[in-house]
């Protein structure tokens, strides 16, 4: 490639991000990052009436937790900015102007009521070629009365006038050939009244501008690109235009559409990153890191959706996907989401975690929980006995509480049905064992010492020892649940072990 590689992800600031958003910025990421290029964040806020307050710093955090940091942004800085489209508003009405002066654009002066007129008495109205001399613009009306209007001050917006009889053509990274009908597409608007510029507009002078060499985005803006391209060449000519990508689509679970911020409060699965709440409503829409999804999970599980390396390989660390993505393995249909899936990337990241590293993350669902935790290296011990059996981090609470604090619900039904006088005597007589050697000034004795004991003791009592395990372990956690059952009583320690089995003990006496 000759030019340093530059791309950019430009998201408008009215809302949550997507998990489509963070994976077209993880495929604008890796691509750059593969090719010692640089990965840009522009704010395209140029909407005012759809502007969010909080959203900017949410697309900032939310880029900050998946590891995705860009190397210029509003916040970063850089050698060509300003960032954000709103104060960079002077660099658009000049090229309006010079769209305008080529005779590839024009005032339109229609009112609001003007246009809803024209769409109650059309149906699908089109503002194009086909109506333009139906409408108040610099077409239709003479050059006194476009002068006259202007010098009013009468409000106006500018559109681009689609040309009639050509069609546009241009290459696509992932799809091909791509061929447009220029004469379908209407007479976008570049320029609105308050002076700031539409998406088409803007879109086309900041990646000239910023100096952007590929262009990725989702593939529901191809219907733009014929406007993009025909800007491109009116105002800076097709040799300086980016090379472009349409990502493919995410579907919902059942591959039948874009996937919605519905389907996934219909399924019950996040669509968003992190956790967003509508300053309005008040209302938040819970995302994957609230969830309990790793980023490095998150990150993995996107790359895989609509992109392969060409092996069975599944986990993929940040620096192993920028070594291996390449947009000739991007897929061009769409990719269906598999939260259950997702689960499992997450679930073999927590596995792959160090224990100590995990312990920072559960900690504030242990505080919500109110678990105390006394002795942090005691904590980051039961992580690795219980990590293997957690696909989420709230999943730890469920998995270890019982290490912390003394189950008070005992699933007592589970043992009752198969519950007989010699179990009741084996119990009593492992109480007692375990007794004698707290007497004897051990706390705790290795699982292996525990589990051999626990079987001499089973033939002792003419039992075998696998119709003791389903009670032990109930009596230690309080279910069916947990890692090995020895592992258990030499982390809760001898003493907490006895006053677990008296309880249960007692309450199937009761029964």
């Amino acid at each position: 490639m000759d030019a340093k590689v530059r791309v950019r992800f430009a998201p408008s600031p009215t809302g949550g991000l997507h998990l489509g958003g963070v994976r077209t910025v993880l495929f604008n990421y890796l691509f750059a990052k593969h090719n010692n290029g640089e990965f840009i964040l522009r704010i395209e806020d140029t909407d005012q009436s759809r502007f969010v307050s909080g959203a900017e710093q949410y697309i900032l955090d939310t880029l900050a937790w998946c590891g995705l940091s860009p190397d210029e942004s509003p916040v970063h800085g850089g050698a060509y900015g300003p960032y954000r489209q709103s104060e960079r508003k002077a660099d658009y009405k000049k090229y309006a102007d010079q769209l305008i002066a080529q005779g590839n654009a024009y005032y339109a002066f229609d009112t609001p009521s003007d246009l809803e007129a024209k769409r109650a008495e059309i149906p699908n109205f089109q503002y194009s070629r086909a109506h333009r001399m139906e409408m108040k613009n610099s077409i239709s009306l003479s050059a006194e009365e476009v002068e006259a209007l202007l010098k009013n001050n009468t409000p106006h917006v500018v559109r681009i006038k689609m040309p009639e009889n050509e069609e546009v053509v241009f290459e696509d990274i992932i799809r091909g050939e791509v061929c447009f009908d220029a004469s379908t597409v209407d007479d976008k608007v570049l320029l609105k009244a308050d002076g700031m510029p539409t998406y088409h507009l803007a879109v086309v002078v900041d990646d000239h501008l910023m100096k952007i060499t590929h262009a990725f985005r989702g593939e529901e803006w191809l219907p733009s690109a014929p406007v993009h391209i025909l800007l491109w060449k009116y105002l800076f000519g097709l040799d300086q235009m980016p090379k472009w990508a349409h990502l493919p689509l995410i579907l919902k679970p059942d591959g039948h559409g874009k996937l919605s911020k519905r389907d996934g409060e219909r399924l019950g699965f996040p669509v968003f990153a992190m956790d967003w709440t509508d300053p309005i409503t008040k209302e938040t829409t819970i995302g994957f890191k609230e969830k309990g999804f790793l980023p490095e999970a998150f990150i993995n599980l996107l790359a895989l959706l609509g992109w392969n390396d060409g092996t069975d390989k599944e986990i993929f660390t940040m620096e192993e996907l920028i070594a291996n993505f390449s947009l000739d393995r991007v897929h061009k249909g769409g990719a269906k989401f598999d939260y259950e899936k997702a689960k499992w990337f997450n679930q073999e990241w927590i596995k792959i975690m160090d224990n100590e590293k995990l312990s920072q993350l559960v900690q504030p669902y242990f505080d919500q929980a109110a678990i105390e935790i006394h002795e942090h290296d005691y904590l980051v011990k039961i992580i690795g006995l219980v990590k293997e059996r957690c696909h989420l981090l709230p999943d730890f609470i469920t998995q270890s509480a019982f290490f912390f604090k003394a189950p008070t619900t005992i699933d007592t039904a589970s043992i009752a049905p198969k519950w007989e006088v010699k179990k009741q005597q084996f119990f009593e007589a492992l109480v007692g064992i375990y007794t004698d050697h707290i007497s004897a000034g051990k706390q705790t004795i290795p699982a292996i010492e525990l589990e051999a004991h626990f079987k001499e003791l089973a033939t002792l009592h003419e039992l075998k020892p696998g119709e003791l395990m389903l009670p032990f372990r109930i009596m230690l956690v309080g279910g069916k649940f947990g890692p090995g059952v020895f592992e258990i009583v030499e982390a809760i320690e001898l003493k907490d072990t006895c006053n677990r089995i008296q309880y249960c003990l007692q309450l199937l006496s009761t029964n």
